[in-house]
């Protein structure tokens, strides 16, 4: 299975705050918006999101068809397969917007200390 893009989504208390800290760790804005809330920070290949008033819990994310860099791939595993495969060994998802053939997607799971696990892909 290609997972895509990896990163962890950081639940924030002060949006700002934790901008400026990971600047500090050599983090540099890459997307997102403050005034809605979440910003994806890059240092080198890795990801973090900062998410302010959106989840309860940090969250570890794959976004099938990225790259580290956001970027399109060409070959990936789609989310509609990713899900099924999951499903077929015994692992429950949780919630999910998967819906027909193609595009874009998205589902979680949870793992067994109470993580949760999104696959999430926008192409």
């Amino acid at each position: 299975m290609k997972l895509g893009c990896f990163s962890v989504s950081l639940t924030v208390k002060d949006l700002n705050k934790s901008k400026e800290f990971y600047q500090k760790l050599g983090f540099e804005v890459f997307a997102g918006e403050e005034s809605h809330g979440f910003l994806i920070m890059k240092n080198g290949d890795t990801n973090i999101g900062l998410f302010q008033g959106m989840f309860d819990k940090n969250i570890l994310t794959f976004n099938p068809g990225w790259n580290q860099s956001a970027e399109n791939v060409d070959e990936f595993t789609d989310v509609r397969d990713l899900c099924a495969v999951l499903k077929a060994k015994g692992i429950e998802v949780v919630e999910s917007s998967v819906a027909g053939d193609a595009g874009p997607g998205s589902f979680s799971v949870i793992d067994p200390d109470g993580n949760p696990i999104l696959f999430d892909q926008h192409v």
